[in-house]
């Protein structure tokens, strides 16, 4: 019984989906304007966590993450790049889609574009006016914070709390409000700004209004699970919820989760552009072995901040090796396996325990800190039984499969000296997608694995065969 910490009730809920054996689920993609660095990153990597272990406890997970396309940072990225914005988004999407995965997080079922959303964005803001939620100022529109009843509830702070900091801002915005609490729905143009036409002039949208659009168009008017960084909190998904729910008239999301901080340095700095402390998965992935980060970040429960530092680094590439050595010692007892034993239902039943422990833990809010906990234990297992003068198959593969499908979850892959059908099908998949993302060097290398391994890809306009040579 899988339970999770709800941001909105600042306690832990049974999980009960919307549709039983499906979840609807929404996180929040990034602005691409520049390289994700790991802060970004680590919210990508979590929810991908979340998302897998879903799906090995039996969910199907429609997760749908958009990418920010029209924006501030973009506009000024494009003036600096000497290129359009849409050119400034293509580029670092395609950025994005790399670095993500090398780092094995999989593709969402939809990554969906503010660009290609403009017409059910219009529609949506004219709606909101319609109800009286909304108002136009001379070319822009805004939200009326203080006619959705419950606004805060998010971020658990007072109608009252929110004024005395919204008074203290300035600037021509202030002037076009009636409140100072309202905020942009639409933006009128600036010179030289990428703009669509509206009813109420040329512009662009304002960045709350995307997600509330692109998640309630793909995954319905109320969702299972709306996920994303510590820092949307407020007042990305707060003006998320004033929108939709206004707009609806249902619950938009019945699950809040928020990923922490990556902090650097020795005060614990939040990583950020803004700040200028940030490293890149580009630049990084360069010098550390992607699997050492992944297993780095995923390996932490999502909702606790990480510290990252070389010493911290180090650390989870020689934890990630005592397991891969687990893998290895008791992959490579395989060729001599015998076919059965009499001992066999006692050493199954010892994998069953150790997978009643894992899920005990990882059901409990993903603690996946927890979790590695019993794949460190498991790993002990694997090691204690390769040593033994005969093993089973039998046992074998089903260690091998659990795992396997355990170190799966937290976006880690280990290889066999014999391919396992299921370890083809995963890099072939990767190959797929590496293709997609025309990243063919990754490609190349993957087929050249493989045929290292004795296994011959043949491309055919039905998808990918592979077959072992003789």
């Amino acid at each position: 019984m899988i339970q999770i910490y709800n941001t909105l009730t600042r306690e832990k809920e049974v999980f009960q989906p919307i549709e039983e054996g499906k979840v609807r689920m929404y996180v929040c993609g990034p602005t691409v304007y520049n390289y994700i660095h790991i802060g970004n990153a680590r919210s990508s990597m979590a929810f991908d966590t979340i998302r897998r272990y879903l799906e090995y406890r039996g969910y199907e997970v429609n997760y749908v993450s958009n990418f920010t396309d029209v924006d501030d940072k973009i506009i000024r990225a494009a003036k600096d790049l000497g290129i359009t914005a849409p050119e400034v988004a293509d580029r670092f999407i395609h950025a994005f889609e790399e670095d993500t995965n090398i780092l094995n997080v999989k593709p969402a079922t939809l990554h969906p574009r503010v660009m290609d959303h403009m017409p059910d964005i219009l529609t949506f803001i004219e709606t909101l006016i319609d109800k009286g939620y909304a108002y136009e100022s001379q070319g822009d529109v805004y939200y009326r914070t203080r006619k959705f009843e419950g606004y805060g509830k998010l971020s658990h702070q007072s109608i009252d709390e929110l004024e005395v900091g919204a008074s203290q801002r300035t600037g021509m915005e202030k002037e076009l409000k009636e409140d100072p609490l309202d905020f942009a729905l639409w933006k009128g143009a600036k010179e030289g700004e990428i703009s669509w036409d509206s009813p109420w002039g040329v512009g662009r949208p304002g960045w709350h209004i995307e997600c509330s659009v692109m998640a309630t168009k793909h995954l319905g008017d109320t969702i299972d699970i709306h996920g994303g960084g510590q820092d949307l909190e407020f007042p990305h998904h707060e003006n998320e919820i004033a929108q939709s729910e206004a707009k609806t008239g249902q619950k938009f999301a019945n699950y809040w989760m928020h990923n922490g901080f990556v902090t650097i340095g020795e005060d614990d700095e939040k990583m950020s552009k803004s700040l200028g402390n940030f490293v890149t998965v580009h630049e990084l992935v360069k010098q550390v072995d992607p699997q050492v980060l992944r297993f780095f970040m995923a390996t932490t429960q999502y909702r606790r901040p990480i510290r990252y530092s070389e010493t911290t680094m180090k650390e989870a590439g020689v934890n990630l090796q005592k397991l891969k050595n687990a893998f290895e010692n008791v992959s490579f007892r395989k060729s001599d396996a015998v076919a059965e034993r009499t001992e066999d239902n006692q050493k199954l039943q010892e994998l069953a325990d150790l997978e009643i422990r894992f899920t005990t833990e990882m059901d409990d809010d993903f603690n996946a800190a927890n979790g590695i906990t019993v794949v460190y234990e498991m790993a002990k297992w694997l090691n204690q039984y390769s040593e033994q003068e005969t093993v089973s198959v039998v046992v074998i593969e089903k260690a091998l499969e659990q795992f396997t499908q355990w170190l799966g979850i937290f976006g880690i892959f280990f290889l066999s000296e014999e391919l396992l059908d299921d370890d083809i099908d995963q890099l072939i998949e990767e190959r797929n997608q590496a293709r997609a993302n025309r990243d063919f060097a990754r490609s190349d290398e993957i087929r050249d694995l493989l045929k290292d391994k004795g296994i011959t890809l043949e491309d055919t306009a039905q998808g990918t065969r592979w077959r072992r040579s003789e």
